[in-house]
């Protein structure tokens, strides 16, 4: 399980992205989007719009295939991504609302979409890469948690060391009302660098809806919807194919 795509990351931590979730994870994934995508796709892929693209980490496998245009709110976190990535396009902008005036064959978004805390930010998301989508192309997402699958106060600790730095990050999941569709995730960061400890707090606000829901505003955006299983992580996967 990777570390969320933290795009409101609290600014002081984000030089620590590349250590907490480096790069080389992201290969598999985009490897598996990619068969998605293209096995779905009524058109060839040659450009790809990656919105809530975060660090640029998918980007990194992602721009060895198509001509790729991300978009980001997080300027900081855009920052690590155009070092990262020089070949990509990168624009500043909320996944709701950004207009590139631009269509594309395939439209990715990650775990990113997790910050969509209401039906209507969802709905808005799944209505906007379908404006940027060309007929015949794909639009592809995940869902890391749903109504269904979601564990009170589940508990995730990974551990990462970069030289002279050490970071051990614990996640905790809690949704203090199973009525509404928020839940928080809360990231304790025990920071060690040459033995010295600091400890950092991060709190995070993620939408959680059902499956269904999922599928419902997808159809209602207009695309044709077929749901699928991201396999590395075993989750809900949703393709939405734009007609022709």
């Amino acid at each position: 399980m990777k570390i969320k795509n933290q795009r409101r990351m609290y600014d002081d931590l984000v030089w620590t992205w590349p250590i907490i979730s480096p790069k080389q994870d992201y290969i598999p994934e985009v490897a598996e989007i990619r068969k998605q995508i293209e096995s779905h796709s009524r058109i060839k892929i040659k450009t790809l719009l990656h919105l809530g693209c975060g660090g640029g980490h998918l980007d990194y496998s992602f721009k060895k295939y198509y001509d790729v245009t991300s978009v980001d709110i997080s300027k900081e976190m855009l920052g690590l991504a155009k070092k990262l990535n020089p070949e990509v396009k990168y624009i500043i902008g909320d996944m709701r609302t950004v207009r590139l005036n631009q269509t594309f064959d395939a439209v990715v978004i990650a775990d990113s979409i997790d910050y969509m805390q209401t039906k209507k930010d969802l709905s808005a998301v799944f209505m906007n890469a379908y404006k940027h989508l060309k007929p015949g192309g794909v639009f592809y997402t995940y869902a890391e948690e749903t109504k269904e699958r979601f564990k009170q106060n589940h508990i995730h600790t990974t551990y990462h060391k970069q030289g002279n730095i050490e970071i051990t990050l614990i996640e905790n999941n809690y949704d203090p009302d199973p009525t509404d569709t928020i839940y928080d995730a809360d990231f304790i960061y025990l920071i060690r660098k040459n033995g010295k400890l600091k400890i950092e707090a991060d709190r995070h606000q993620m939408g959680i809806f059902s499956e269904k829901t999922w599928t419902d505003l997808l159809q209602k955006a207009g695309f044709k919807v077929k749901q699928i299983t991201f396999t590395l992580e075993k989750i809900p996967a949703f393709i939405g194919i734009k007609p022709k």
